[in-house]
């Protein structure tokens, strides 16, 4: 079901107060989501940008493709993982908390995509309205949703860009051995650091 405004609003309030909280050193309070949105079993990924990129905006990304932990608490670990454990950069600094704006990507269970030949997979592929989840050999790699519209890829590129994510060849997806599996998201963001949430996610997701 998706979420309304409010609780897309809850979802980043919750994720930048976890992050103030694990940046700041102070203790992160344990809730019990019991009932309501927050108490459903939802993949989710928290992402950390900064306000005003030049040029890089990413200081973080970290979460759960699959739908795991209640969505309450699957935001709480992937915002402190984000801040303090995404390999590709540094923790987030105190100083840095006035300077970033917190992302939160609440998912769709993934499903496996096909086509009668893999050539045409992807016309399977929505650009903007799917993210990408592709694994073979124990490996597998995801991007979300919004990387194929924020970077301009076409269906065949942000194909290969996922097959790479996993450490694979980039025309990994063409082999039947590799499985492809797409979702969708519902995204919530701040406007500016602190600042107002809006719906960013695209048509038809």
């Amino acid at each position: 079901m998706p979420l309304s405004t409010e609780e897309g609003t809850a979802a980043v309030a919750l994720a930048r107060r976890t992050l103030d909280a694990a940046v700041s050193g102070k203790q992160i309070t344990a809730r019990s989501f019991s009932q309501g949105t927050f108490s459903d079993l939802r993949g989710v990924f928290v992402t950390i940008n900064l306000a005003d990129p030049a040029p890089e905006k990413l200081r973080g990304c970290i979460g759960f493709p699959y739908p795991m932990k209640p969505l309450g608490e699957a935001i709480q670990e992937a915002t402190v993982a984000a801040a303090t454990e995404d390999p590709r950069f540094p923790s987030v600094s105190k100083g840095e908390l006035d300077h970033v704006v917190v992302e939160v990507s609440i998912l769709t269970k993934p499903t496996p995509i096909d086509a009668p030949r893999r050539q045409d997979l992807p016309s399977r592929v929505r650009i903007g309205t799917d993210g990408l989840i592709i694994s073979r050999f124990g490996q597998s790699g995801l991007l979300l949703p919004q990387v194929a519209t924020e970077f301009g890829m076409d269906e065949i590129e942000f194909l290969s860009q996922a097959c790479m994510k996993a450490g694979l060849p980039p025309d990994s997806w063409l082999d039947r051995e590799t499985d492809v599996q797409a979702f969708q998201a519902e995204i919530f963001a701040e406007t500016s650091p602190r600042g107002r949430v809006t719906r960013l996610s695209p048509p038809g997701s």
